[in-house]
């Protein structure tokens, strides 16, 4: 085509026109991932054209050497004067032109290089000499430099934002391009030229380029990364202020990966990069994509060897928590965050408390506003209030309290760490944090010149309510246990249970007051106020009840280890894992609480054995139905109703043993599910060793003892308590109606676990709890048959009824039991009914109870609770439930052994020495009608299942009673086979 202009054009058009193809080129920056995928430049780039552009963007200009051949000019109009200009092939074949160096405008022509140039100043690089020697255009350099781009006409970097372009897509084109780019800049000076330039376009696409060059794991590291590094953070921290997203995005991807590979930008990041990264993230909160970088590159940061102050910890706490809690968090956001904060609780333990107690008051409050719009849901859609719904809207209730309190602990603690420091927002690290809800309004009020004496003990005390509150509101609730476990509520479970920062906070402060007390005494008398003296007074500190958190601790972790991800999380954490097994067996120093230990092992149980099948079907995505699924499903779940006695025993470690096993296996199929199912249901052989055999030995050779044992309190019992031997059998101490079996049995014995373990060690030994009250001046409880329906339900979880079982109940406990055959035969649970071969009853009230007449007579005083209304003597109910047990026992499908009270035990005390005593259960409701009755001498009714010892025969009758069962149904085991 003709190179004679058809048209004239002034200069400042000329500029403009460039100026617009230029930018129309070079201003796709919006979106690495829409461009990534549209290479506009070839895989086969010549070598110098990338070296032409790495000069372009070092220099910011080019220089053109003047043609001094014939055949170059023959055409040529102007007479050979001036240079034809700059051109890059783009577009299939376009070549876009800059001005010429002689005030004439460039052509538009189809060339694959540039046949009119050389490079000037070429670096001293072997590939940079190789390209001027073979260059067929040797000539005079020309100080001619291209005219500006943009606006205006005396910027001197027309061909910069061009060149960058041309780096970024040739290095997107093909790995050939990344390495010769690679190789003509070893020094990484162009790329820094380019994120340094003044240009926004240059910058994304030097960001772009450095991403590239530096995700090309085949390519060697250069050694300008670092700096990289810190140019990419001013870009981020400028980019961020002025909302400019696009090029923050780019630039963080690119930082992202030179943390990645780059120990040297990690400490970069570290020591310079933290306050504009925190800057950053204030200024992006609705930006998702930039706050899930920020996030990632501050996790990849603080997982490796390198480690954020607590300065530095502290103030990014206010950005970490809203990134788990906040609406606008995706899940890789709040995973990031999770991790974060886990690491800073590593890092600084007891400093970190006001952190991590800050989580949790977040993370209540998040779940009260959860619960709350749960139960609504089902208030409204009830046509009867049930019992149940009242507890649960209690529980609402006093959690909200509890979360108030933690909120006020986190403010008082922070203050109390800090002192007069919170009096400036500079030196208080804490202070964005504590402006966050719900600590806003406290930190506000918090008097600046009088911070509160906050103790380590008042600290735990705070969160030991805390996790108390949570576990009551989530534990029926699974739509609340998924919310607390995607924020991060395993990881404060796992610092409270493995470590002892609340026992460390309160060394620290016993140190700190013996230090004071010291120097008080080395001061000279003083008469003014001695107030401080007794802050600091070593004899004012208490010792924090880390056992309790713990407890409560392990409990949640139980509730929560039914969920797939969470049993994966545990399975997967071999720590914890060693944790758990050593609270099992009772190894944990200040961890020797029954139902610590039965947790531990309970959680270990339902994370090893439901986890092949959980796992797989999370992974594969098994259909419902299939047998994989039902593997799943007949795996057992011990929820925190059902406590296991003895966890140390070899019959629990079994089942582990064997799924986690099973964990290691690539593939889990069907023979191994019926191979699994066939040892549930594998029995002992007819052998009755002698009673003094431990339970660790009898039973070395099978892999279940072949009978369960289910232990049932009664009122106001427990697990565990109302199986202990109590310091006085004539009477409990207590002189409340409420206190009937409260106080009883707290210290002494447990006879299912240290005796029956021992002498009949043939069973599986469980016990269970649920909530019971007299009256509702206490609480509210659950009435007889949502009480048995809810236990049925987690005993059937937990497999128990799918062999032979026998119940062991107290009192009211009796009642339970016999509503949940009842109601497991109405409900066609045939397992569960065929399968309880025997039921001890001690003083239960088969026909009714005088202590429930007593409340009805006397019902506007006392609030009867339900329960209690239920137990009144003459119940059809009752006889109700008498009737189909007895008809169970006529067709010898299940036995019988009652014990009768015979002395009056004391409900109310005191008064003036007054004291009113009754028989709580006669001996004609203790008598179901059937089976054996066995009368206790001088025994009242709290007493009635706490033997004096071993020839007692509260329990060498039941002993007796259970090697009879354990004798037939084994022998009738072995006659079937």
């Amino acid at each position: 085509q003709s190179r004679r202009s058809s048209f004239v054009v002034s200069d400042r058009g000329k500029s403009m026109l460039v100026a617009a193809i230029m930018d129309v080129v070079t201003s796709d920056c919006e979106s690495i991932d829409k461009s990534s995928f549209k290479p506009l430049l070839p895989k086969n780039a010549e070598i110098r054209d990338i070296a032409a552009a790495i000069e372009v963007i070092e220099e910011g200009s080019m220089h053109w050497d003047e043609q001094n051949g014939d055949e170059e000019d023959d055409d040529d109009d102007d007479g050979g004067k001036g240079i034809k200009g700059i051109g890059i092939k783009v577009l299939g074949g376009t070549t876009v032109l800059g001005l010429s160096g002689t005030g004439g405008y460039a052509d538009v022509e189809h060339s694959d290089s540039y046949n009119s140039m050389t490079v000037n100043d070429a670096p001293s690089n072997l590939l940079f000499h190789k390209i001027n020697e073979s260059s067929h255009a040797q000539a005079k350099l020309s100080s001619a430099v291209i005219p500006g781009l943009w606006d205006d006409l005396d910027s001197e970097h027309v061909a910069v934002p061009f060149a960058a372009w041309a780096l970024a897509n040739w290095a997107m084109a093909s790995e050939a391009n990344r390495g010769h780019i690679q190789e003509l800049d070893r020094d990484g000076h162009a790329v820094m030229s380019a994120l340094m330039a003044p240009e926004r376009s240059v910058k994304w696409h030097g960001s772009w380029l450095a991403q590239l060059l530096l995700e090309d794991r085949n390519l060697p590291l250069n050694n300008s990364v670092a700096d990289w590094s810190s140019s990419l953070l001013s870009t981020i921290s400028q980019a961020s202020r002025t909302q400019d997203i696009p090029l923050a995005q780019v630039a963080l991807s690119a930082l992202l990966v030179s943390i990645d590979r780059s120990p040297e930008s990690q400490e970069v990041v570290m020591d310079k990069g933290l306050h504009s990264m925190r800057e950053a993230a204030k200024q992006t909160v609705k930006h998702k994509s930039v706050q899930e970088s920020l996030a990632k590159a501050l996790e990849l940061i603080t997982s490796r060897e390198l480690h954020m102050s607590l300065e530095e910890s502290q103030k990014w706490s206010a950005i970490l928590l809203p990134w788990v809690f906040g609406k606008l968090s995706s899940d890789t956001i709040r995973s990031s965050a999770i991790n974060i904060l886990s690491h800073i609780l590593e890092d600084y333990g007891p400093s970190s408390v006001p952190i991590s107690q800050g989580w949790l008051t977040i993370l209540l409050m998040d779940t009260l506003s959860c619960r709350k719009s749960t139960l609504t849901k089902e208030s409204a859609q009830l046509t009867n209030e049930k019992v149940k719904t009242q507890i649960d809207l209690s529980n609402v209730v006093s959690a909200t309290q509890t979360a108030n309190q933690l909120a006020s602990a986190v403010v008082n603690l922070a203050g109390s760490q800090l002192g007069t420091a919170i009096e400036s927002a500079d030196t208080f690290p804490l202070a964005d944090l504590l402006f966050l809800e719900p600590f806003a309004g406290l930190y506000k009020n918090l008097k600046k010149d009088k911070v509160p004496k906050v103790t380590a003990a008042d600290s735990a005390l705070a969160t030991l309510k805390g996790i108390k509150a949570l576990t009551e509101i989530c534990a029926e609730d699974p739509l609340c246990l998924q919310k607390i476990t995607d924020f991060g509520v395993l990881s404060l479970l796992r610092r409270l249970l493995l470590e002892d920062d609340y026992e460390q906070l309160a060394a620290i402060e016993a140190y700190d007051a013996s230090r004071a007390n010291e120097a008080q005494e080395r001061a000279p008398p003083s008469t003014g106020d001695s107030t401080v003296v007794d802050s600091h007074n070593p004899s004012n500190l208490r010792v924090p009840a880390t056992a309790h958190i713990r407890r409560h601790a392990a409990r949640l972790l139980t509730v929560l280890s039914v969920l797939p991800h969470v049993q994966k999380a545990i399975v997967s954490d071999k720590s914890w894992c060693k944790w758990l097994e050593e609270c099992a067996r009772g190894q944990i120093p200040g961890c020797n609480d029954l139902k610590i230990q039965s947790y531990a092992r309970a959680t270990l149980l339902n994370a090893f054995c439901s986890d092949p099948a959980s796992w797989k079907s999370e992974i594969v995505g098994v259909p419902d139905g299939s047998s994989l699924n039902k593997k799943q499903q007949q795996c057992p779940q011990y929820a925190d109703m059902i406590f296991l006695i003895n966890p140390e025993l070899p019959h629990w470690k079994c089942i582990e043993q064997k799924t986690s096993n099973s964990v290691d296996n690539a593939a889990v199929d069907d023979d191994s599910a019926e191979s699994e199912n066939r040892a549930l249901s594998r029995t002992l052989e007819n052998d009755n060793p002698p009673a003094s055999t431990s339970g660790s030995g009898s039973f070395s050779n099978m892999e279940f003892p072949p009978l369960d044992i289910v232990f049932v309190h009664g009122l106001r019992g427990g697990p565990f308590k109302t199986w202990r031997l109590s310091e006085d059998k004539s009477s409990t101490k207590s002189g409340l109606v409420e206190k009937i079996d409260e106080e009883a049995g707290r210290q002494g014995t447990f006879w299912p676990g240290e005796w029956l373990a021992a002498d009949f060690p043939h069973a599986r030994l469980f016990s269970l709890r649920y909530k019971t009250n007299l009256t509702q001046w206490s609480g509210a409880s659950l009435p007889l048959q949502e009480v048995s329906s809810m236990l049925l339900e987690k005993l059937v979880d937990a497999g128990i009824g799918d062999r032979p079982v026998v119940f062991v109940t107290h009192s009211m406990g009796g009642l339970v039991v016999k509503q949940m055959l009842y109601q497991a035969k109405a409900e066609n649970k045939g397992n569960f009914v065929n399968n309880t071969v025997g039921i001890i009853f001690y003083s239960c009230p088969h026909f009714g109870s005088k202590l429930a007449d007593m409340p009805w007579r006397m019902g506007l005083v006392l609030r009867p609770a339900p329960t209690i209304g239920e137990l009144r003597s003459g119940s059809p109910r009752l006889v109700e439930l008498n009737d189909f047990v007895r008809q169970l026992y006529k067709k010898k499908l299940i036995d019988v052994l009652s014990f009768c009270e015979t002395k009056v035990t004391p409900i109310v005390e005191g008064y003036g020495g007054w004291a009113f005593r009754m028989e709580i259960v006669p001996m004609e409701s203790a008598y179901p009608g059937f089976g054996e009755l066995v009368v206790l001498d001088s025994t009242d009714h709290v007493n009635s299942c706490k033997p004096l010892n071993r020839a007692d025969p509260s329990y060498k009758d039941t002993l007796e009673f259970l090697q009879k069962l354990k004798s037939h149904y084994t022998t009738k085991d072995s006659s079937v086979h």
